[in-house]
């Protein structure tokens, strides 16, 4: 059974080719997971982070780790 998570919000690098996401689950916890597309493969976007399984009690707590673990963020929040 796949896990219900709804995005909160998505935050885009300058060209647009990764993104880090900070989502809420069903069960009231978050998390973020950082994801590239390649512009040359239409299947979307990919994970690449390995972040999506940290649990944070609020989003602030996961933007906050987001932007410890991945270095570009920090540039857009």
């Amino acid at each position: 059974m796949k896990r219900q998570r709804r995005v909160i919000k998505s935050i885009n690098d300058e060209s647009a080719q990764r993104c880090v996401d900070i989502f809420a689950r069903a069960d009231g916890s978050f998390g973020f997971e950082e994801y590239r597309r390649d512009a040359e493969d239409a299947r979307g976007w990919f994970a690449t982070g390995g972040h999506q399984e940290r649990i944070f009690m609020s989003e602030g707590d996961a933007l906050r780790a987001a932007r410890e673990a991945v270095a570009w963020l920090e540039r857009f929040t």
